[in-house]
C-alpha cells in the first residue's frame, strides 16, 4: 500500500469472478501497489435488488470506504489512490468520493457501466479527483442498466437509463463544471479485447488490461478524449 492502493468495488452480486477479472487485468497491465476487492454488499448474491435499494447501505458503505481512504492517505500521503467500480459498485464510488472531505483527493476513479442515473451531479466526485472520473459505459447494456434500472430504478434511486449505457448528461447551464469527466463509450474494436457490448465485458481481463489499466498509470497518457462542451 506504500506504493499505492486500488480499490475495486463489484456490483449488487458482491465479490464475483466478475471483480476477480478486474484485479487480473490490473496486474497484467502492471498497476502498482495494492489492488483489493471492497465488497459493499451483505455477500448475498440472492440479494442483489435490496442491495439496490437499500439507502441505509449505500450511506454506510459509502462512508466506511471513505475512512479507508482517508487512513490510507494518512498513512501513505504520497501514494495514488484509484477507485474502480462496475455496475452498482460505480454509483457507490460516486457516493464514496462524495463522503470524502475537501482536503482529500483520489488520484482516478473508473466507472464500468455503472447503474446511476445520468443526470446525477458530479461536481462534488469530480472535485474529489486529482486526474479525473472515467465513465465507460456501452449502449448494448439493454437489459441491465437500460431495462433493468427503468423499471427497478438506478443505484441513486431514479427510474431511468443509466449512464452505464448512454453516458452522463452534463447540466445545460455549466457544462465545464464537469470539465474532468472523461466519457468512454464501447466500440466495436472492443470485440478483439473481450468486450461484446454488454454488461459483463468490461470487466474482461483483457479489455482491463488494454483500456481501464492506462489510465490509472502516471507515465502514460489517458487513452480516451475528455468530455467537452
Amino acid at each position: 500500500r506504500a506504493d499505492g492502493l486500488t480499490l475495486i468495488l463489484p456490483g449488487i452480486e458482491g465479490e464475483s469472478l466478475l471483480n476477480h477479472d478486474i484485479v487480473l487485468g490490473l496486474v497484467d497491465a502492471g498497476v502498482p501497489g495494492a489492488i483489493e476487492i471492497d465488497d459493499w454488499t451483505s455477500g448475498h448474491p440472492a440479494l442483489g435488488l435490496w442491495h439496490l435499494w437499500d439507502r441505509r447501505r449505500h450511506q454506510r458503505e459509502s462512508r466506511r470506504i471513505a475512512e479507508r481512504i482517508l487512513r490510507q492517505h494518512h498513512e501513505h500521503p504520497h501514494a495514488p489512490i484509484h477507485l474502480i467500480g462496475h455496475s452498482g459498485g460505480g454509483a457507490m464510488v460516486l457516493l464514496v468520493l462524495e463522503q470524502l472531505p475537501e482536503s482529500v483527493q483520489v488520484t482516478t476513479a473508473t466507472l464500468l457501466n455503472a447503474a446511476v442515473s445520468r443526470s446525477h451531479d458530479l461536481s462534488r466526485a469530480l472535485a474529489r479527483l486529482e486526474r479525473g472520473l472515467w465513465n465507460f459505459s456501452a449502449v448494448g447494456d439493454w437489459f441491465f442498466v437500460t431495462l433493468g434500472t427503468l423499471v427497478c430504478r438506478s443505484l441513486d434511486g431514479v427510474h431511468t437509463v443509466c449512464a452505464g449505457a448512454w453516458g452522463f448528461t452534463p447540466p445545460p447551464q455549466s457544462p465545464g463544471s464537469w470539465a474532468g469527466l472523461h466519457e468512454r463509450p464501447w466500440n466495436w474494436r472492443d470485440v478483439g479485447r473481450g468486450h461484446g457490448g454488454g454488461h459483463f465485458g468490461c470487466t474482461n481481463r483483457l479489455f482491463v488490461s488494454e483500456c481501464v489499466a492506462p489510465n490509472l498509470q502516471p507515465e502514460l497518457e489517458p487513452n480516451m478524449q475528455a468530455f467537452t462542451s
